[in-house]
């Protein structure tokens, strides 16, 4: 293996590229139109256009892909996360045409990346489950079937997929139908399929996985557990290795059930096992990502391993370089620097990165596909880039968080940045002695607390303080000020408070609150509809986003029809 095909974007395509450098290997980018100019093209040796904007015509194009690996003369694939990485189609298609796929085999992806047959797995070697539908529902009628005879609430999740894509929770039985419906939707345009499966919700449960990593000859490894429970739309924020506060039994049946599942299914890469775990401390498993995760490198930090580099090994046909279950080696945790809205509901903010400026220190690393000057294109995932700090235990990497976290300068669009330096502050979260945390915790009980935290500033934006020195009877001062006025200062123009804007009377019109695809309207033109009713669903960034009505009254659809794109901004219609 000597020069491998990278078929994925950003901060994993940079990841790679790093890995490869390190292991002297060569490494092949490639890219779509609206990332020519993106951090992992200008890293990798070579790069080549694929050819479009959408990710059918380009990340996920299987012709063009593998055209590339022949004209860069490229003798492996590496998929990354996402996209084509847990496509069992792909990953025969490279070995079809000779290549070496870094992953595991089509068949095992089969298996355990489809969640109804991973769940037939679990059952067989005796890992702890709730009940689910035996294969996936044919409509919503079978879910409501389903809940009958189980209860409510149920989660609709996508057979082929992963990261909380194609998955939706319905609370009440009149909430299956359209559950069901955004559920499908969503796993089609992510995974190129929309079965759905259902299962029992756990109420409030914790969120952990098993990082596992298999090699050609028979060795599996659990090479540690993360938490991964600060979830918003069921997208991770937040992770850290190992799980804090389970006990000997819960760590030792995840360990072994894991590595069950992998052994069972005759695994071979890194893959991730994930389960739930109930307040009672019920465990039940979840699914298998038959991938690199995009948390890695918090069992990296705290395991010593590379996993990337494992990877590559195990392709090869090279043993793990552990053969037993590492003991962790302190604490670390990861927070996923998204471009979102954390003031305005984690909207997807798609937009120009003028300032990328990453924190420094001891324990400090941080994984990113932008930099200064970068922009974040709509197309894609809302994911920039990852900070990871170590700490020889919790309580140490979370005093290193909050420094690091507020070092963190980002500037030209909304992050959850804001949404980080509160959540590392709260004591759900950093309480010594237990986790009070769960994978809704976000939605249900920290929203109002994030309100008061980013109050005082315009939502969702970083407030920017810039330093100035001043002398005062011969002594040096800092003096902080909010960064327009000191722009102002700087620029020669008068002292000026921030621009606060004014919001237009709209007249009961319905704006559009993210730039994006409008997938369909949810409110038929002439309808009487209330306020706060969905009245659309827009699409950004592989995330579907309910639009509602200002008020009550008659809503008159705007000239958009489903499949166009529209813009923050724009009116969809009104109510008059």
């Amino acid at each position: 293996m000597q020069k491998i095909l990278i078929a994925n974007r950003g901060e994993i395509a940079v990841r790679i590229i790093r890995a490869c450098a390190d292991a002297e290997l060569v490494s092949v980018a490639v890219y779509a139109d609206p990332d020519a100019d993106a951090l992992h093209v200008r890293l990798a040796d070579e790069a080549y256009a694929l050819g479009g904007s959408a990710g059918v015509d380009t990340y996920l194009n299987v012709e063009k892909l593998l055209d590339v690996a022949a004209r860069a003369g490229a003798d492996a694939v590496h998929p990354g996360y996402g996209f084509l990485s847990e496509n069992e189609d792909f990953a025969q298609a490279v070995q079809d045409v000779g290549l070496i796929w870094i992953g595991p085999s089509p068949a095992a992806i089969r298996s355990l990346g489809n969640k109804v047959t991973a769940r037939e797995i679990a059952v067989k070697v005796g890992a702890p489950l709730v009940p689910g539908s035996d294969g996936p529902a044919a409509d919503a009628a079978g879910v409501r079937a389903f809940a009958e005879k189980h209860g409510v609430p149920v989660a609709i999740k996508a057979a082929y997929g992963g990261g909380g894509r194609g998955m939706r929770i319905a609370h009440r039985m009149e909430d299956i139908d359209d559950a069901f419906a955004s559920a499908v939707r969503e796993a089609t345009v992510a995974f190129g399929r929309g079965e759905c499966f259902v299962e029992r919700f756990l109420d409030k449960p914790r969120h952990v996985e098993a990082q596992v990593l298999a090699d050609t000859h028979g060795n599996v490894v659990v090479v540690g557990t993360r938490d991964c429970s600060l979830q918003r739309r069921h997208q991770k924020l937040v992770e850290e290795a190992p799980a804090p506060f389970l006990t000997d039994d819960q760590r030792s049946r995840i360990h072994e059930s894991a590595r069950s599942i992998c052994r069972e299914a005759g695994y071979t890469g890194a893959g991730t096992v994930e389960y739930l775990v109930a307040p009672d401390g019920v465990i039940s498993f979840l699914e298998v990502n038959t991938r690199l995760q995009v948390e890695h490198p918090v069992t990296e930090a705290t395991s010593g391993l590379d996993l990337v580099r494992e990877q590559f090994r195990i392709a090869e046909g090279l043993p793990v370089s552990v053969t037993e279950d590492p003991a962790p080696q302190g604490h670390a945790i990861e927070f996923r620097l998204n471009a979102e809205d954390a003031g305005r509901g984690f909207l997807p903010s798609p937009g120009p990165v003028e300032v990328f400026e990453a924190p420094t220190g001891a324990g400090i690393r941080v994984d990113t596909g932008v930099r200064s000057g970068s922009s974040v294109p709509a197309e894609y995932d809302s994911l920039m880039a990852k900070l990871i700090v170590h700490g020889e235990d919790r309580p140490q990497a979370l005093r290193r968080a909050r420094i690091a976290l507020d070092e963190l300068r980002i500037e030209g669009l909304p992050t959850v940045v804001p949404f980080h330096r509160a959540v590392v502050r709260d004591t759900d979260f950093t309480d010594p002695h237990t986790l009070g945390v769960y994978t809704t915790w976000i939605e249900n009980a920290f929203a109002a607390r994030l309100d008061a935290a980013l109050a005082g500033g315009s939502p969702g934006r970083i407030a920017r303080r810039e330093t100035l020195t001043v002398e005062i009877d011969g002594r040096a001062v800092q003096l902080g000020l909010p960064g327009e006025m000191f722009a102002a200062l700087m620029s020669g123009a008068g002292v000026v408070g921030p621009s606060t804007g004014s919001v237009p009377d709209d007249d009961g019109a319905v704006i559009a609150p993210i730039g994006g695809t409008l997938v369909t309207w949810l409110a038929e033109d002439g309808a009487t509809i209330t306020a706060g009713q969905p009245v659309a669903v827009l699409e950004a960034m592989k995330m579907e986003t309910e639009v509602m009505s200002p008020s009550a009254g008659i809503f008159s659809r705007g000239g958009q029809e489903p499949g166009n794109a529209v813009v923050r901004g724009d009116e969809l219609g009104t109510v008059g």
